[in-house]
């Protein structure tokens, strides 16, 4: 992806030249039908796996009440399942030719994760990040392989760009190894350094030449992998939902969490998707920055199931933490959901001041909502349906007066 203001010229795709054996050349940003691959949809699938470890740990140190050591290597261990799905899925935008040696490398990287995945719980209870990093060296490496191939089909400042993306995500990978060999009180302060030089690599690489993702590619891609985390929200509360039940017959008990959980993830699915997005990504930046500012919504939606899992478990006493620690563990993430989505989706379609404030107010709601005890998940979940029906009905309404006038109006 880029920051840059002037797109490629577009080429002709790649998957047109017969063979097992393909030039891996840039894709065209005007290619009719885009739509995700099935190796795509695949990646994003196991890489849910590494998202599930992650709030499985999180939801283990936090019922333990080691919330903040918890969280911290929630974000750490989250930003790398994140960034290396994020550079694979811009880069997949650009040069997909779907030869052997492209969908090889990708497995390549899939398995990555799943080393990864297997490292998240050393991660977690002893701070050992040795598994981790071998399974983000997988994927970095098969990613710079990527970025290679395409410097060889490419010449003047398209491969200049390719050369510094494969330079540049291998030298970020020596300087992981921080927190593998530095003592542990440094590694907070190596992830915060490493985190800004892996999210400057594109900047640098793109500053001459930008590559030629496709606006409703990725606009897609993003959507797809939310869903998958939603998904994976739902299941993991309606399997502590159950083990609670099977364990302490506590139904009733459980009820309003479950119940409350639902319309919020009912609810972060209609706010996510109720935009046509991938028009406002017309604009180099503007993409830039949605992309990165995805990493909060993505952890945050997982987050919530995370959340969901704790507050059942001290509903049922299983856990060391307050009524009020396991409300905030469910509100928090929730209100950063709804900010950040409001952030790089719908405040760039909604009219007037009224619209503008539906998601920020909700948020606001949200988090008062951590001060109800027993009920405030299920306050949760109604402050968030109660949302969409307000911007459902905005929205209409505005529509309805725009018909009457003859004039258009946008999505909402």
């Amino acid at each position: 992806m880029t920051p840059s203001s002037a797109p490629p010229p577009a080429s002709p795709g790649a998957q047109q030249s017969p063979g097992l054996l393909r030039r891996l050349t840039a894709r065209g940003r005007g290619e009719a039908h885009r739509v995700s691959s099935p190796l795509e949809l695949f990646f994003d699938l196991c890489f849910v796996v590494a998202i599930a470890q992650a709030g499985a740990q999180l939801v283990h140190t936090g019922a333990a009440g080691h919330v903040a050591d918890g969280i911290l290597n929630y974000a750490m261990v989250f930003f790398a399942i994140w960034w290396a799905w994020m550079n694979f899925s811009w880069f997949a935008s650009a040069y997909d030719n779907d030869d052997a040696l492209y969908r090889v490398v990708t497995l390549v990287q899939i398995a990555g994760v799943l080393v990864l995945a297997a490292g998240v719980a050393p991660a977690f209870e002893r701070h050992d990040y040795l598994v981790v990093w071998l399974g983000y060296a997988i994927m970095r490496l098969a990613m710079a392989t990527q970025w290679l191939r395409a410097a060889g089909s490419a010449d003047g400042a398209e491969r200049t760009t390719a050369l510094r993306y494969a330079g540049g995500v291998s030298l970020c990978l020596v300087g992981w190894l921080g927190l593998v060999l530095l003592p542990e009180p440094a590694r907070p302060w190596v992830f915060l350094v490493m985190a800004v030089a892996e999210l400057c690599v594109p900047v640098y690489a793109e500053k001459d030449h930008g590559t030629s993702w496709h606006a409703h590619h990725i606009a897609e891609r993003y959507g797809l992998f939310t869903i998958i985390v939603l998904g994976e929200t739902i299941a993991a509360a309606t399997v502590a939902v159950k083990s609670a039940v099977d364990e302490h017959d506590a139904l009733g008990e459980l009820l309003p969490t479950a119940a409350g959980g639902l319309l919020i993830v009912f609810s972060a699915w209609w706010i996510y998707f109720v935009v046509p997005i991938h028009g406002h990504l017309r604009s180099n930046t503007q993409a830039f920055l949605w992309g990165y500012g995805h990493y909060l919504i993505f952890a945050s939606a997982a987050a919530i199931g995370a959340g969901l899992e704790v507050s059942v478990e001290q509903t049922v006493g299983k856990t060391r933490i307050s009524t009020l620690s396991a409300s905030a563990a469910v509100t928090l993430p929730t209100a950063l959901y709804l900010l950040t989505v409001w952030a790089l989706h719908s405040r760039h379609f909604k009219s007037g001041i009224r619209q503008q404030l539906v998601l920020p107010v909700t948020a606001l709601l949200v988090i008062c909502c951590t001060f109800l005890g027993e009920w405030a998940v299920l306050a949760t979940g109604l402050v968030s349906a109660a949302s969409v029906a307000t911007g459902a009905t905005l929205t209409a309404r505005r529509t309805s007066r725009a018909r009457r006038s003859g004039a258009g109006v946008p999505a909402a």
